[in-house]
């Protein structure tokens, strides 16, 4: 609003988000310059409270950043040492062996980690370099100078009443001015989104393809645990209703990470992704791993999954994309963090560059050059045919075709080119009269849980008396197009139960409940009308995940 006066803090770079991009990117700017002004703004209630990942980490890129972390005790500990894929059945499953498949798909040298800890580490390297970390700090608006570039954020504005107006112990926030400002939001995130907008980022690129990750933390009887053992899993309970498949990781201290993703281009809007999840866990191999354990953490996150064709221009005025921001994962891997700590130390050494050459707020095509000529385009050009082919052609052309092309890329050629996607995830959802109604079992409370009680284990709060931070461009098209065309899809794809469609006939509404949100953004990627809008709440609520 025009008429908030807000004070203004000056630095060197701002960095929104404290996942492994943004930590990255403040530590390499310290490493080159200890005089740097560097602050990271995080949305979460601490480092580490938003951060979900699988994960089975590459250490390449926290080598190159700080190739001594095994000595400063980086939560980096168990290595991966059994490497298993298996195609599921409904009754049981056969073993996918390792030797066909590319080199870039073997995990030896990997570890199995918690993102959200490793983070929660790489902040107290960086601050110990001088870098400010200011948790809680959610950025709402973007700030831009007087020749249309980004200057900077508004970041900490609490106390709005539901209906935006201003409460009694309102804070209108402050402004944070950077020569340089990178996003490091996660995926989909919400300035990120306006920047890509504003200044066409995404032109002449591919529609960017997302999937929906969810994830429990399983305490297993010790005698079934085996600590650094990594299993993916593809085929039921998906089958050919979505692209998707799951993972299983074996951690310490008798725990497992019990993973599944949906990719969301699915056509049949009565595919209910959570349900898929919860289903997978009856599987004989699942459900004795699981018997006798204990769920102790649920979340969930939108996984950027269009890879090389899809990366929207990096950089614009005073503004660099980084991490998911940008869409670095690698799909057939299932790893996006190397990429992520890679790209933080590239802008990084771009931005520290330019201001060594008294620049300020213009564009660092040398950051983009760096992402797509060194070894993230890289990363990502050997794969970037998997998806398409899976979206196009099913999952067995993708194993078959999928693989062999990234043989080729492996040699160093491609017979396939560069595929694209085609449509976005919301244009290519059906019409519910063309798709059969899926019937799903009710969760039993031991193996699968109902959304509510697992949303509990994200530890989700978020305060009732402000906005709503999911918005509808128009209220009329939930029950008007999407119930009546689409048989209101937003009831099934989104996993946390924000969505509901409440009362029958002419009575029907369409109701938000925002304080179940796990930020994981689905609703505004899938929505087929593309009617609603996340934005960011205010700074500290959300999910508070614990080892995710």
């Amino acid at each position: 609003m025009a008429d908030i006066e807000r004070e203004a803090m000056e630095y060197d770079v701002v960095i929104v988000g404290a996942g492994p991009a943004g930590l990255s990117a403040a530590i390499r700017l310290k490493q080159l310059d200890a005089d740097c002004n560097v602050v990271v703004l995080e949305k979460g209630s601490e480092v580490g409270a938003h951060i979900l990942s699988g994960a089975v980490l590459d250490p390449c890129g926290i080598d190159a950043l700080i190739p001594d972390w095994k000595a400063k005790g980086a939560p980096i500990t168990v290595p991966v040492v059994e490497d298993n894929f298996y195609m599921l059945g409904e009754a049981g499953q056969v073993r996918i062996p390792n030797f066909p498949m590319p080199p870039l798909m073997n995990n030896h040298g990997n570890y199995i980690v918690s993102m959200g800890n490793v983070c929660r580490w790489m902040a107290e390297q960086a601050e110990e370099l001088g870098v400010e970390i200011f948790p809680g700090m959610a950025c709402s608006e973007i700030v831009y100078g007087d020749k249309g570039e980004v200057k900077g954020v508004v970041a900490g504005e609490f106390g709005k009443n539901a209906d935006g107006s201003h409460g009694d112990g309102y804070e209108p926030g402050m402004e944070l001015h950077g020569k340089y400002v990178f996003l490091s939001e996660g995926v989909r995130g919400s300035l990120s989104k306006q920047v890509i907008a504003k200044f066409d980022l995404a032109k002449g690129k591919e529609p960017q393809k997302y999937g929906l990750g969810m994830k429990e933390i399983w305490e297993i009887d010790p005698a079934k645990h085996k600590e650094g053992s990594v299993t993916h899993t593809m085929g039921w309970p998906l089958e050919k209703k979505a692209g998707g498949g799951s993972f299983i990781y074996h951690l310490d201290n008798n725990q497992v990470y019990v993973g599944f993703v949906v990719h969301l281009g699915y056509k049949n809007p009565h595919v209910f992704p959570y349900m898929e999840f919860q289903q997978f866990k009856h599987h004989p191999m699942v459900a004795e791993l699981l018997k006798g354990g204990k769920r102790v953490a649920y979340g969930a996150r939108a996984i950027t999954e269009g890879g090389y064709q899809s990366m929207p221009k990096m950089v614009a005025p005073g503004v660099a994309l980084l991490g998911c921001s940008v869409g670095m994962v690698n799909l057939p891997r299932i790893k996006g963090n190397h990429n992520a700590m890679l790209s933080g130390k590239a802008a990084a050494e771009a931005a520290h560059a330019a201001i060594q050459a008294g620049r300020s707020g213009d564009e660092l095509p040398e950051y983009e050059a760096d992402v797509r000529d060194g070894a993230i385009g890289k990363d990502l050009k050997k794969v970037r045919n998997v998806k398409p082919l899976w979206s196009k052609y099913g999952l067995t052309a993708s194993l078959a075709i999928g693989g062999f092309d990234m043989w080729c890329n492996t040699l160093g050629f491609s017979l396939l080119g560069t595929m694209g996607h085609g449509k976005s995830d919301a244009e290519v959802t059906e019409p519910a009269s063309k798709h059969k109604v899926i019937e799903y079992p009710k969760p039993d409370g031991k193996l699968s849980f109902d959304r509510l009680t697992n949303v509990a284990f994200s530890f989700t709060n978020h305060e009732e008396s402000q906005p709503a931070h999911l918005t509808l461009i128009d209220p009329s098209v939930p029950v008007e197009v999407n119930l009546a065309k689409y048989a209101g899809p937003s009831a099934r794809y989104c996993p946390a139960g924000v969505y509901e469609f409440v009362g029958e006939g002419a009575e029907t509404k369409f109701q938000i409940n925002f304080q179940n949100c796990v930020h994981c953004k689905t609703c505004d990627i899938k929505d087929p009308s593309q009617n609603i809008v996340w934005t960011t709440p205010q700074g500290g609520d959300g999910p508070n995940y614990p080892n995710m």
